[in-house]
């Protein structure tokens, strides 16, 4: 009895009970936790103690994290309780975070699967292959939170990371300080007029911005307007497609563009040596990438 009643004053704690009810369905570490009942890390920590000082929940270590999940059998008294705890309704939306948790979290363990077979570390291979580049003034057109104008830095002379968005900017900033890259210059400007002068770029990269924009042409006049002669530009964009989802969502302004489209907009600029590749269709996703690259002239 009196097991049972410091059981009851124990889930009398909002907090905890929504705990017990999240690691009845799934093992959860204290990370993922925080991120489901919206605590501090000390709170969450100090809940499941007590959890675990009664035995309702019990501790496995897995890959360098403590995962916690139910210890109770349905033959323990108290397991009407829990099942109480189930069976309550969710008015604080756990069940949805949680559903997106797992979500990520196998699409996480379904990437690092990836990477173990030989030749799929792309990221790795980028990152060697972009080390035996010149020295290069890049330019990074909508560089959203920053992943890569960063990368671009570990390589480059100097890069120009540019977006019109200043929330999106902070991030990019934040990234950089992480990483100590001090070679970056953050600039919140729209992409069709920039401030930057003429002729002075080595390379200008647009990915995935295009179609964020009201008029593709007039970025791309931009990159040619800021590239030196023999300068680059990459593009990388969207296939057509019909999530129309992403215009409200996502701010976009076109649903993807026929590679056709922006080649010949490259063309009609003034960009030679086009070349283009195409990913391959992957039926887990409703979208696909073409690659464009093109060379301003000497």
């Amino acid at each position: 009895m009196d097991v049972l009643s410091q059981s009851f004053r124990v889930l009398g704690d909002a907090t905890r009970l929504r705990i017990l009810r999240l690691v009845a369905q799934t093992p959860l570490n204290v990370t993922e936790l925080v991120s489901l009942v919206g605590v501090a890390q000390s709170s969450v920590s100090h809940h499941l103690g007590k959890l675990k000082g009664l035995g309702l929940i019990g501790e496995e270590r897995q890959a360098g994290f403590s995962y916690y999940s139910l210890a109770l059998e349905p033959a323990d008294s108290r397991w009407p309780l829990i099942r109480l705890a189930q069976e309550a309704e969710d008015d604080t939306g756990d069940s949805a975070r949680l559903k997106d948790l797992l979500r990520a979290r196998e699409d996480r363990q379904a990437l690092n699967e990836r990477l173990l077979e030989p030749g799929q570390s792309w990221y790795l291979w980028a990152g060697a292959l972009a080390s035996l580049l010149p020295p290069l003034d890049v330019a990074d057109f909508g560089c959203g939170s920053g992943t890569l104008s960063v990368a671009i830095a570990r390589w480059a002379h100097r890069v120009w990371a540019i977006d019109q968005n200043p929330e999106a900017l902070s991030q990019a900033k934040e990234r950089a300080t992480r990483e100590g890259r001090s070679n970056i210059q953050f600039l919140c400007e729209n992409l069709h007029r920039l401030s930057l002068p003429a002729g002075e770029r080595d390379l200008v990269v647009i990915s995935q911005s295009l179609h964020h924009v009201e008029s593709p042409a007039a970025v791309l006049a931009e990159a040619w307007r800021l590239l030196k002669p023999g300068g680059k530009l990459v593009v990388l964009e969207l296939m057509p497609h019909e999530e129309r989802w992403v215009l409200d969502r996502l701010g976009h302004k076109h649903l993807g563009f026929p590679p056709e489209f922006l080649e010949t907009a490259l063309r009609e600029t003034g960009f030679q040596s086009l070349n283009r590749e195409v990913h391959a269709r992957d039926g887990t996703s409703s979208f696909r990438v073409f690659l464009l690259t093109g060379v301003k002239p000497a």
